[in-house]
C-alpha cells in the first residue's frame, strides 16, 4: 500500500492524502456475503438521540466477516483483496476446497493465490488461524479471541498486532497494541501475522466534508451552548462556569475512571495500558 498526495488546487486538496489502493484486486464485493445496514442517525428504537453528532454519510453494504474460522483442516485460497467501507483494514475473499466462500481480515503481506488453513494442522505462517497453545512464544498475532469459540475480538484494526509473551498450563500472556498485557485462555484462537493496510494512520482527511461522508456530524462544544442545553453553557465570553469539564448529563468528562471495578475480565489484566 502507498500514500497518494495531490497538488493544492483548492484548500481541501492542500495536504490531503489518500491510499493508492494498490493492494485492492476487486472493485465489487461478493453479493452473497453482504447485506444492507440501516443508518440509525444515533437514535434508538424510540426515536430518541442516544449518540450525538451522527447522521448522513455514504450508503454502504455490510461485509460479513468470518471471525470464528470454524472450518478446520480445509485449505482455502485467497481469491481477492477488497476494500471494506465499514473498517480500516482490508478484507480477503477466500474459497475453501469444498467451495465455500468467506471473508476474513487481510493480513499484512497476504496476496491473491495464497493458501491458508485453520486448526491444529495449519502451518505457522501469515494468515493461518490456530489456537494460542499451538503458537510459539514471541510471534505476532491478530484477531484474538477473549473466550474460546467466541470469535475474534482483539487486534482487528489496520496495522495492529499483539505479541504472545508467555504461556502456562491454562493461560497465555499477550501484549496488546495499547501496551496492556492480558491473560488469555490458551484454547482461544488467533491469526498469525499483522493486520494489513498498515499505512492507514498516515492518511490525512484534508477537509470537513470527508468526515461527513463517514456519517459524523459537527461536534458542538458545551461552552458554546446555552445553560439550558449544557452545564458548561452560558456566560459572557469564554467561560465554563468555574466547574470541572462535564458531559451534558453532569458526569465528569476528564480524568474520571469509567471502567467498572466489578468487571469480570479485570482480573485478567496483568499490566494496565496506562502504566508507565
Amino acid at each position: 500500500m502507498g500514500i497518494k498526495s495531490y497538488k493544492p488546487t483548492s484548500p481541501g486538496r492542500r495536504d490531503m492524502t489518500v491510499s493508492d489502493y494498490a493492494e485492492i484486486t476487486a472493485s465489487a464485493p461478493k453479493k452473497s456475503l453482504t447485506k444492507g445496514i440501516h443508518s440509525t442517525g444515533g437514535r434508538n428504537s424510540s426515536g430518541r438521540i442516544t449518540t450525538r453528532f451522527r447522521g448522513g454519510g455514504n450508503k454502504r453494504r455490510f461485509r460479513d466477516i468470518d471471525f470464528l474460522r470454524k472450518k478446520e483442516g480445509i485449505p482455502a485460497t485467497v481469491k481477492s483483496i477488497e476494500y471494506d467501507p465499514n473498517r480500516t483494514a482490508h478484507i480477503a475473499l477466500i474459497c475453501y476446497a469444498d467451495g465455500v466462500y468467506r471473508y476474513i481480515l487481510a493480513a499484512n503481506g497476504q496476496e491473491v493465490g495464497d493458501v491458508i488453513m485453520n486448526g491444529p494442522k495449519a502451518e505457522l505462517k501469515v494468515g493461518n488461524n490456530l489456537k494460542i497453545k499451538d503458537i510459539p512464544v514471541g510471534q505476532q498475532i491478530h484477531c484474538i479471541e477473549l473466550y474460546p469459540g467466541q470469535g475474534a475480538k482483539m487486534a482487528r484494526s489496520a496495522g495492529q498486532y499483539a505479541v504472545l509473551r508467555s504461556k502456562d498450563e491454562k493461560y497465555a500472556q499477550v501484549k496488546l497494541p495499547s501496551g496492556e498485557v492480558r491473560m488469555v485462555n490458551i484454547e482461544c484462537s488467533a491469526t498469525m501475522g499483522q493486520v494489513g493496510n498498515g499505512q492507514h494512520s498516515l492518511i490525512k482527511i484534508g477537509k470537513a466534508g470527508k468526515v461527513r461522508y463517514k456519517g459524523k456530524r459537527p461536534h458542538v462544544r458545551g461552552v458554546a451552548m446555552n445553560p439550558v442545553d449544557h452545564p458548561m453553557g452560558g456566560g459572557e465570553g469564554k467561560t465554563s462556569g468555574g466547574g470541572h469539564p462535564v458531559s451534558p448529563w453532569g458526569q465528569l468528562a476528564k480524568g474520571k475512571k469509567t471502567r467498572k471495578k466489578s468487571k469480570t475480565t479485570g482480573k485478567f489484566i496483568v499490566v494496565d495500558r496506562r502504566a508507565k
